[in-house]
């Protein structure tokens, strides 16, 4: 496996987490700086397949999301508030601050997207242009939560249940469920990933802490991540950086939402 080969291996300590990231080579600021941030239940590997082409335009920074990966996984506090999505940015800006970035792009699919956006209101001084992959505004999706998204999202409403219940039942066949996970979203199968990528989802993910801490993600988005978006809305918060959107026209965004209105929305800057 040879996809990173040109980048640097560095583990960070920041805000009481270690930070596993892939970094581009050479001299950061002879590129403009692309921070990628990956969704569940995958890791920085998410990138293989686009890395080198970007890395010819930007400096790079993929990094594994506390909690995900081989990032640290320490057990969730009982408000969740250290896998809310204000903490995961925060570790973020960090990574970069670490690196000597202080202004760079930004792009999350999945729960990385959600990450990034709360990074774009939180440090909006950080972000240079945003891109959010595959999701909608938390907030908007849970509160048009019916029968068809329920259904397709049944994993946010699982992994929210109360520790050790959804970590039982996942740890009895870890894999059958990343499986399930990773073929479920407009694939029939798995054979959209190559092997190498594959092996590495399932070496982290049978893994007891990783189980644990990406269920405290989930948690803290149906709890302290509202929160935190509702306090936003009622302030007027809004991204002030242009943003882009991308879905897949096969998955549930496009299926349920309207994911460009409701993104125009949150943003005062252009979205397209």
């Amino acid at each position: 496996m040879n996809w990173f080969e040109d980048f640097e291996t560095r583990h960070l300590e920041v805000n009481g987490a270690r930070i596993f990231s892939r970094v581009s080579r050479g001299t950061q600021g002879a590129r403009p700086a692309l921070l990628l941030l990956h969704g569940f239940p995958q890791s920085h590997v998410m990138w293989h397949r686009v890395a080198k082409r970007l890395q010819q335009d930007f400096y790079l920074v993929l990094p594994d999301l506390r909690g995900y990966g081989d990032s640290s996984k320490a057990p969730g506090w009982p408000d969740h508030s250290n896998y809310s999505k204000r903490a995961l940015a925060q570790d973020m800006v960090a990574v970069m601050a670490a690196l000597g970035v202080e202004r760079f792009f930004l792009c999350g699919h999945d729960r990385g997207g959600r990450v990034a956006h709360r990074l774009a209101l939180d440090h909006p001084e950080r972000v240079q242009k945003l891109c959010v992959i595959d999701i909608a505004p938390t907030l908007d999706m849970y509160a048009a939560t019916d029968f068809e998204f329920a259904k397709a999202y049944y994993h946010w409403f699982h992994l929210i249940q109360p520790a050790p219940l959804p970590e039982t039942m996942i740890g009895g066949q870890p894999l059958a469920y990343l499986h399930a996970k990773l073929g479920g979203w407009g694939s029939a199968s798995l054979d959209y990933l190559e092997p190498a990528a594959l092996a590495e989802y399932e070496r982290c993910f049978i893994q007891t802490d990783t189980i644990h801490t990406m269920c405290e993600d989930y948690r803290a988005s149906a709890g302290i991540d509202l929160d935190h978006d509702r306090a936003s809305r009622a302030q007027g918060q809004k991204i002030t950086c242009n943003t882009r959107v991308l879905w897949g026209t096969r998955g549930v965004v496009q299926r349920l939402f309207k994911p460009l209105a409701l993104w125009q929305a949150q943003c005062a800057g252009q979205v397209t």
